[in-house]
């Protein structure tokens, strides 16, 4: 019985083996064009542009750097790739997530762990970095919910908990095309990749 086919072809020609990635097959040109292109909220958001995971992705990194300032450039550039695997998974709203199960976050850690190598990071994050990248993620879905996603204040503090004001101050949800993300989110990455130490 034939195998199905369980690798993608990406636009740079690599052909990524999604039961076993190897860092060779990762190109940031491929993640910053799947993320500039994958929806954030199932594409449930107000706007003519819909919220990508890339410009999602540089505002957990700015927010990540705003509550951790003495933070290594490195955990920066983790805290950008953060959500690097939806570039060939999507992006699944949480409750979806929770349906499907293992079968997801066993894909998720796999390609993760590929894209860290790659990209000088260790394979599996410290705890602390992980949690402080997750509460830099959590802000981000709060600003992103209530501004697009159609939840109310209040709403949105029972899912994401409310972050403080000043936390907050001159953040912004971008809409914008998606070949502009893209650029922003590889010259960011570059310019982080470039200021840490391998």
């Amino acid at each position: 019985m034939k195998q199905p086919r369980a690798w993608q072809r990406m636009l740079s020609g690599r052909r990524l083996d999604l039961l076993d990635p190897t860092p060779m097959d990762i190109e940031i040109e491929d993640i910053a064009h799947g993320l500039a292109f994958v929806a954030r909220w199932n594409g449930q958001t107000q706007g003519d542009w819909p919220y990508s995971v890339a410009e999602h992705s540089l505002l957990v990194e700015r927010i990540y750097a705003r509550m951790n300032p003495a933070a290594p450039t490195r955990w920066r550039l983790a805290a950008l790739l953060h959500d690097a695997p939806e570039y060939v998974i999507g992006d699944m709203i949480s409750p979806v997530k929770a349906t499907v199960g293992g079968g997801y976050e066993d894909l998720d850690a796999r390609l993760t762990a590929a894209i860290h190598l790659r990209f000088g990071l260790p394979t599996a994050l410290p705890v602390t970095v992980k949690t402080a990248i997750k509460r830099a993620d959590r802000v981000s879905a709060w600003l992103e919910a209530v501004e697009i996603a159609g939840f109310s204040p209040d709403e949105a503090d029972r899912f994401f908990g409310r972050p403080g004001a000043a936390l907050l101050k001159g953040l912004e949800i971008l809409l914008r095309p998606a070949a502009q993300v893209r650029a922003d989110f590889l010259a960011r990455h570059a310019e982080l990749l470039d200021q840490t130490p391998r």
